[in-house]
């Protein structure tokens, strides 16, 4: 068996069959899962599953061979969705914390988001008073997350001049934030 080449459409019948009716397949599984998304990945499974089968039994009927073990592999899916959506289930209520009658969320104590929250503005007050090249260049970079590249478009400015803008920003705020 190690010794066989790959399967291919010319010398399987099988496989030429789901390649010739892959994308009614696809639609077959998406009408059925609810998700074109998950009917392709049914698909390719589907592929591997007939790519990697014993080629010596002789199959009758191709195309609904492929559309049997397509629905089997949906069942399947669908039976491990539903086993660890129960599994998840489980652990909540194993997991979960009440006090009196009343869910306790898993949350950081209130002390410690007090300190997240003051922390934040503290942080929300150092860039405010960053001079207004650097500010912008850091908020634009680290804060929506542009690239120094996009940023540097958007500014106006080549990439050097705002890497030196983003990096002022960063030893300013450290510094600031550090007291």
């Amino acid at each position: 068996m190690a010794d066989e080449p790959p399967s291919s459409p010319s010398d399987d019948p099988v496989l030429a069959v789901y390649l010739a009716r892959r994308a009614n397949l696809v639609r077959f599984l998406a009408a059925r899962a609810g998700s074109l998304a998950a009917a392709e990945d049914l698909a390719q499974e589907l592929y591997l599953k007939l790519a990697g089968r014993d080629r010596s039994a002789e199959v009758g009927n191709p195309a609904a061979m492929l559309y049997r073990m397509a629905l089997n592999l949906m069942l399947d899916r669908a039976r491990g969705e539903a086993r660890a959506a129960a599994r998840d289930t489980a652990w909540r209520q194993v997991a979960r914390a009440e006090l009196g009658g009343v869910e306790i969320a898993d949350e950081p104590p209130a002390d410690e988001a007090a300190a997240s929250a003051q922390r934040l503005r503290q942080l929300v007050a150092a860039v405010g008073q960053l001079p207004p090249q650097a500010g912008r260049a850091f908020r634009l970079h680290k804060l929506m997350g542009l690239s120094h590249a996009e940023t540097a478009r958007t500014m106006g400015l080549s990439v050097k001049a705002v890497e030196k803008h983003v990096s002022a920003a960063l030893k300013a705020l450290t510094a600031k934030l550090a007291r």
